[in-house]
């Protein structure tokens, strides 16, 4: 039997604050992809000459991460423009689906790595360990430069953590082709350069399949972390009154830092529906800091 509710329906559009400053962040991506290229091109170079597979798969790392940061900086960029009529919400969500794409990125580069590692394992080569090592030197220091500029920036947001992973990959492959030039250097073991790329290759792997499950979580709306259905249902029962029940909670994210929610709120007899709604949204900002509430308040008893 349809039912006339008698109820207030609202929409809240304020939003929760954003961590960070997404300028200063797009700033500190453009600089780091700069320097990337820049002392990419040196890799190839050196790696060439040396043999070394360590530095053309670190060199082939950079120029994925090139291009990592520079989708990354897409991100940022598209993340500031308004919403308009055909994406109300705006475009949020593209710094989350960089950050996606930057993570099967990474894992796709590992997969590579580690085919080339076992074809150099299967056939090996002389590597000139001290072309290597002064290249593998150089890019080190480019390396840490570039992640200082990313830590410094807001390490809660999600693309510029993946174009930070993407940085850490370099970073740990120019320590890896040092060892293994040391190595080559000291005792002429040229295994050691195939066998610490496949290591930093597992390590490059974790940091995409983390930054994939993330990102295809927010993706697919999942609930945010630190947010529970269930929680928040108990909570309001507790702590707001004039309610008699709460059905329908829904809650996920547009970005790692913008949660939204809409519920049902069943009014007791006798509360003010307009009351009770800003009631509601009180305590889903002070208590879980939701600013962004589709609050439904329905004033007759649930049949």
């Amino acid at each position: 039997m349809a039912h006339d509710h008698g109820h207030a329906h609202s929409h809240s559009h304020g939003h929760v604050h954003v961590h960070g400053d997404g300028k200063d962040a797009r700033r500190r991506v453009a600089f780091a992809a700069a320097l990337t290229f820049a002392f990419m091109l040196a890799e190839v170079v050196g790696g060439v000459i040396s043999g070394s597979l360590a530095l053309l798969a670190d060199a082939a790392h950079m120029l994925t991460d090139a291009g990592a940061l520079a989708l990354a900086w897409v991100g940022f960029r598209l993340a500031e423009r308004p919403a308009d009529a055909a994406r109300s919400y705006g475009f949020h969500r593209v710094k989350v689906l960089a950050a996606f794409v930057n993570g099967l990125s990474l894992v796709a580069l590992a997969g590579w790595i580690s085919w080339e590692a076992i074809e150099r394992l299967m056939s090996p080569g002389e590597v000139l360990g001290g072309i290597m090592l002064v290249v593998a030197i150089g890019g080190l220091l480019v390396n840490l430069f570039a992640f200082a500029i990313l830590h410094g920036g807001d390490r809660e947001d999600l693309n510029l953590r993946g174009a930070l992973w993407h940085v850490a990959g370099d970073l740990l492959g120019s320590v890896a082709a040092i060892i293994a030039a040391g190595v080559i250097l000291w005792t002429g073991w040229f295994a050691i350069d195939p066998i610490l790329s496949v290591l930093v290759a597992i390590l490059v792997a974790i940091g995409g399949v983390r930054l994939v499950r993330e990102a295809g979580h927010i993706l697919l709306e999942g609930t945010p972390s630190g947010l529970d259905a269930a929680m928040i249902k108990d909570g309001l029962l507790a702590e707001v009154s004039g309610i008699e029940s709460v059905d329908h909670v829904h809650v996920w994210s547009l970005n790692e830092a913008r949660p939204l929610i809409t519920l049902d709120v069943y009014a007791a007899p006798g509360a003010c529906p307009e009351t009770l709604r800003r009631a509601v949204k009180a305590h889903l900002k002070a208590a879980h800091d939701i600013s962004h509430a589709t609050v439904e308040v329905i004033a007759e008893p649930r049949s």
